[in-house]
């Protein structure tokens, strides 16, 4: 996976740090014993076929397959190519994942562990594309959703709540803006989320469903 807005050495590095990320949750993965007790901390179930280890798991409204020992990750009914970051998501949810109850207490990114020195850039990163792209209009952020399966949320002027992970769901609100008062947002979590992604990870996810929402948006 690339980025035309960064120069080709740093492309190069990200793939290799997504590459390197993958391999060592490959080789977590395959190390588990009670691969069955394990899925359940992440909401995933497991099989086998063809003699070989298979974990399903839903990820924003479709479902993945990861095959084991080389977690190699496919979507199912679909030969779609997966980007390595999305990749990166699905593994470090299922290595990570506790299986802690949901709290049902929504905090914001500075709330979860290093997000208030990490904000500045989850902002620029996963809030800004929302604002400028749904922030004079958020009603379209409700039709945007519903391909991810999203469903409206009474916050702000408009929200909706995304399932990203059987475990993890995430809310975006944004307030109008209008002639006087630039448009705002923000975007919420269960406080249960830092048992199942790391800050890191969360800025990841949010702006891979920023940059869903938009292009679905665009497609209408």
């Amino acid at each position: 996976m690339t980025d035309k807005h960064l120069p080709v050495s740093n492309q190069r590095n990200l793939e290799y740090g997504y590459r390197q990320a993958i391999k060592l949750s490959s080789e977590q993965l395959a190390k588990v014993g009670d691969l069955e007790r394990y899925c359940l901390r992440s909401g995933a179930r497991c099989q086998v076929v063809d003699s070989q280890k298979v974990i399903i798991l839903e990820f924003l409204n479709r479902s993945y397959k990861v095959v084991l020992p080389q977690a190699d990750i496919t979507l199912i009914d679909s030969e779609e190519e997966i980007p390595l970051k999305e990749k990166v998501l699905v593994l470090h949810y299922l290595t990570s994942a506790k299986g802690t109850p949901a709290a049902n207490r929504l905090i914001t990114f500075r709330e979860v562990p290093d997000g208030a020195n990490y904000f500045p850039v989850f902002f620029k990163r996963a809030i800004k594309p929302l604002l400028d792209h749904f922030g004079r209009e958020p009603e379209r952020l409700i039709d945007a959703a519903e391909k991810l399966g999203g469903r409206k949320a009474d916050y702000g002027d408009v929200a909706v709540t995304i399932n990203a992970f059987s475990r993890v769901s995430v809310t975006l609100v944004l307030w109008r803006g209008d002639d006087e008062f630039a448009p705002d947002g923000s975007i919420l979590f269960d406080a249960s989320i830092s048992d199942y992604l790391s800050s890191y990870a969360i800025t990841e996810l949010c702006e891979t469903i920023a940059w869903r929402l938009i292009r679905g948006n665009r497609q209408r």
